[in-house]
């Protein structure tokens, strides 16, 4: 898989360069800013790209930025944003119009190798990826006229997870129950969330954005 990445900490990129190398993908360019990073999509076409949320010139939101403009003029690279700090607001910012190709990961969550290295591979085949900090903190906000409201604490559960973008055998193995199970209480979401007829990794999507928006 071919990844592209940005960041202005050389030291920091470099080290995620050796990390996502020695995973297995293929690091085909590099930025320490925007305009460096949109060249290299354009130039490249990678498979994902994994943006620091703030870079150059003022260190706020430019790599979000960047992020929303890779989604829409090349949807079929993936986006795996950084940050060092809890922003739910920007997590949500990324995923306004679909939770596919996207991730929203802590940079601390780097250090767990094997796990940042899969969350890029799903993001980079159009899945999910966000970090479960920030879940917790979106599902602990108060929410009027929650959609949600007729999920079991079960249910909501296992919808915390697909938020995080595990599969039903990744939710199995983290709740410690059958993969049927897990399929049970899927389709039992879909109902209650009346999630049109679609296909499985669609109807996930939406349940996701269910989740997160209320």
């Amino acid at each position: 898989m071919r990844v592209v990445l940005a960041d202005d900490s050389v030291l920091l990129r470099e080290g995620v360069a050796r990390i996502l190398e020695e995973s297995g993908f293929d690091v085909v360019g590099q930025a320490g800013n925007p305009d460096e990073l949109m060249l290299k999509v354009r130039s490249y076409s990678p498979d994902v790209a994994v943006v620091d949320i703030r870079m150059p010139p003022t260190h706020t939101d430019e790599g979000l930025r960047a992020a929303r403009e890779i989604r829409e003029k090349h949807p079929d690279t993936g986006v795996v944003v950084l940050s060092q700090y809890v922003e739910p607001e920007y997590a949500l910012d990324l995923l306004s119009e679909s939770a596919e190709g996207v991730g929203y990961l802590l940079k601390d969550r780097i250090s767990d190798v094997g796990e940042f290295a899969a969350s890029v591979r799903r993001v980079a085949e159009g899945g999910s990826a966000l970090d479960p900090t920030v879940v917790s903190q979106l599902v602990g906000r108060r929410r009027a006229d929650d959609p949600l409201a007729d999920l079991t604490p079960r249910e909501r559960e296992v919808l915390e997870l697909m938020a995080e973008g595990r599969s039903n055998q990744g939710i199995a193995a983290r709740m410690v129950v059958t993969e049927r199970a897990v399929e049970k209480h899927v389709t039992s979401i879909f109902a209650k969330l009346r999630l049109p007829a679609a296909s499985d990794d669609h109807r996930r999507v939406l349940a996701v954005l269910a989740f997160l928006k209320n």
